[in-house]
Parts: structure tokens; C-alpha cells; sequence
């Protein structure tokens, strides 16, 4: 079983990440687990077997590597609930975000929050469904076509890392 000092460890991971959006989730840190790296959010049934061990349980939130923390898909589908910082693209840009490229003014269809420079946007499509996230760069407000967010995770890195090991 983990100490409290991990959970709060674990809370901070994950706040931190969270924060950098300009938003906050409440996640009970008592149903946090880390496994091989790995963090879950547990329900409290779930929780009595985890001692035992597992490969997967609950909702997977991430992992940390190296002292950093890498979100899932449904810790962004949590922060995307609660409004943080988003932009939502067009659906060539979404195309493109997919792709692996990072986003332009001129694919941004709204912009919701406040994101300043280095800021993590959520990167929507115009069903406000998440495709990933990136670093805010820049403002709107200039004249030149710069990049406004910089791809830092989107659907489909997995295919690609998927190809990769094939080759």
C-alpha cells in the first residue's frame, strides 16, 4: 500500500498539470495508486484489491517518467469537463492536429479562457471533443500567421508510435 507522503505526491503531479490549464479538478487522493509508474484514480471497492496487484484498473491518469508527469486521454477529458483554458480549431486544423503539426491563427475557431504564453491549451474540435493539448505561444491579437499553439500531445501519437515499432 502507499504512504500518504506518495498520495500527496501523486495529488501534486497531477495538480500541477491541471493548473497549468487555469483550471482545478477534485480528485480524492486517498483513491489515488501509482503501479510501475502508472497512476489510476481507484474506486474505494476497487482500492481493497489493488494491494494484490494489477495491470489495469479504475481510470488510468497518467505516468510519471523521470520526475515528469505525462497525462492520459481521460485526465484531459476531465480538465476539457471543467472549462480550462481551450481553443477549438477548424476541421483541417483538427485534421492536421491529428497529424502530429502544431496549430496556426488562422485555424482557430474560439479561444475559451485566458491562456498567456506558456500556458497549456486544450486542443478542441468543434464538437468540443479534446484532441490532445499544446503550449500556448502566442497571442491572437498580431498580424502575422505564427504558430499559436505548439503540439504537445494529440490522438494520434499512439498510431504513430504504433508504426514506428513495426518498421
Amino acid at each position: 500500500m502507499q504512504t500518504k507522503k506518495k498520495e500527496s505526491s501523486l495529488t501534486e503531479f497531477i495538480d500541477d498539470f491541471v493548473n497549468r490549464f487555469a483550471t482545478e479538478i477534485t480528485i480524492d487522493r486517498t483513491l489515488l495508486v501509482e503501479h510501475s509508474g502508472r497512476v489510476f484514480l481507484l474506486t474505494e471497492n476497487l482500492k481493497k484489491y489493488a494491494s494484490k496487484g494489477f495491470y489495469y484498473a479504475g481510470t488510468y491518469l497518467g505516468k510519471i517518467k523521470s520526475g515528469r508527469f505525462f497525462p492520459s486521454f481521460n485526465l484531459l477529458n476531465m480538465i476539457t469537463e471543467k472549462k480550462g483554458n481551450s481553443i477549438v480549431v477548424n476541421k483541417k486544423t483538427a485534421w492536421l492536429f491529428v497529424c502530429g503539426r502544431d496549430v496556426f491563427k488562422k485555424g482557430i475557431i474560439k479561444v475559451s479562457g485566458s491562456p498567456r504564453k506558456g500556458d497549456y491549451v486544450l486542443v478542441l474540435n468543434t464538437y468540443d471533443e479534446c484532441l490532445g493539448f499544446g503550449r500556448f505561444l502566442n497571442d491572437l491579437e498580431g498580424k502575422k500567421r505564427n504558430v499559436v499553439a505548439e503540439n504537445l500531445l494529440d490522438i494520434g501519437d499512439f498510431l504513430r508510435r504504433e508504426r514506428r515499432s513495426r518498421n
